[in-house]
């Protein structure tokens, strides 16, 4: 059986933790968490970096440090995880979904430029893929109308747009270290702080809303409540796992991208005959090889090819479903303008096993399977 993913270990992940079990500090901002914060600032060149239990969490502190409010209005797309929405559903937001470019599968900016409202607050965007959005045009759009701008980078950790790393254009940035991702620890995330003006508010909507930070740096005599927060922190054990990764960031980066290159030469032929489409990669965008990605003509080829490769012991994923077409969606928001990509392309979207470590063997048996597919 070749598996659709396989959480990320490089051999050395045992010994820090259990370093951190004799350092005998396992709560969050431990030297583990302080090593991985200092690689990502230092690495990515962010302002400030704050490790957080999931993406998830970081997203819910976005929406509270950009106040997000009943009433309050959030474009996003729709093709999209249920956290990047839920965050500020929390906040009692109306969710605006919009349409997805089909090439990148990234927000349309400008979907998002006719959905912009006076009641409009943030614009979240995904970067599908650990691929870019265009970023140029959301930042421009964000500058005009006064508006905040969260990146939600959760698969895109290592990769760029114009030489800088995903989430740190926007006001606001979240990754994802869940064992799907290119760099792990089983469940965690940051938050990426671009705008100085977050730091003091991020640092107590962290601490359950004490100025407990603070306190630790003697900058107060005692910590109280100051305000609304929650327990944002990830687990040194967790951050232990991480700082092992993080140091095998080139390494991680390199094997992920050589096997998506193999699935994009080896199939590049079913392609140039109009079988399928593979992914779109715009030449100012430097990517980590997150996903493998393409898209047969219709939905019930996918169906018909998935049913084939599983026969052949291969797993593959499809993705999300639309948020606009969930029950919550739905409840929560609307979708502005056209339907015009978002449900088609993501009915006709399968993933191909990808992983660290994945042999050469089973990406060509892979390649061969789908070939024999066609061929039929």
């Amino acid at each position: 059986m070749i598996p659709f993913n396989v959480p990320c270990y490089i051999g050395k992940e045992d010994t820090a933790i259990r370093d951190a079990i004799e350092k005998k500090k396992l709560s969050g901002n431990g030297a583990y968490g302080k090593k991985c914060i200092d690689w990502l600032e230092e690495k990515m060149h962010v302002q400030k970096a704050m490790l957080t239990p999931s993406c998830t969490a970081a997203l819910e502190m976005a929406a509270l440090l950009t106040e997000v409010e009943e009433g309050d209005e959030v474009i996003m797309p729709s093709y999209t995880f249920v956290s990047t929405a839920n965050a500020f559903a929390l906040r009692g937001a109306k969710i605006v979904f919009v349409d997805v470019e089909p090439g990148t599968m990234n927000v349309d900016p400008e979907q998002i430029a006719a959905a912009i409202t006076e009641k409009t607050k943030v614009i979240v965007v995904v970067h599908y893929a650990g691929v870019s959005c265009d970023m140029d045009s959301i930042m421009e759009l964000a500058e005009k109308h006064r508006l905040w701008v969260v990146e939600d980078a959760a698969q895109g950790l290592m990769s760029f747009y114009k030489g800088k790393a995903l989430g740190t254009i926007g006001h606001l940035g979240t990754l994802s270290f869940h064992e799907t991702k290119n760099y792990v620890c089983g469940e965690g995330g940051a938050l990426y702080i671009n705008d100085p003006s977050f730091i003091e508010r991020a640092e107590m909507i962290q601490e359950k809303g004490t100025d407990r930070s603070q306190f630790i740096r003697g900058e107060v005599d005692k910590y109280s409540w100051r305000d609304i927060g929650s327990s944002y922190l990830l687990s040194e054990l967790n951050a232990a796992y991480l700082s092992v990764q993080l140091e095998h960031a080139e390494e991680i980066n390199e094997n992920r991208l050589g096997t998506w290159k193999m699935y994009q030469e080896g199939l590049a032929n079913l392609a140039d005959a109009g079988e399928l489409e593979l992914p779109f990669i715009p030449e100012d965008r430097a990517f980590n090889g997150h996903i493998f990605f393409m898209k047969t003509r219709n939905l019930d080829v996918r169906g018909q090819l998935i049913q084939y490769l599983k026969q052949r012991n291969i797993v593959t994923a499809t993705h999300y479903v639309p948020l606009h077409s969930s029950v919550a969606g739905k409840q929560c928001g609307v979708f502005s303008g056209e339907d015009r990509y978002t449900t088609i392309e993501s009915e006709r979207l399968v993933r191909l096993p990808l992983y660290y470590g994945i042999s050469k063997g089973d990406v060509e048996y892979v390649i061969q399977s789908i070939q024999q597919f066609y061929a039929q």
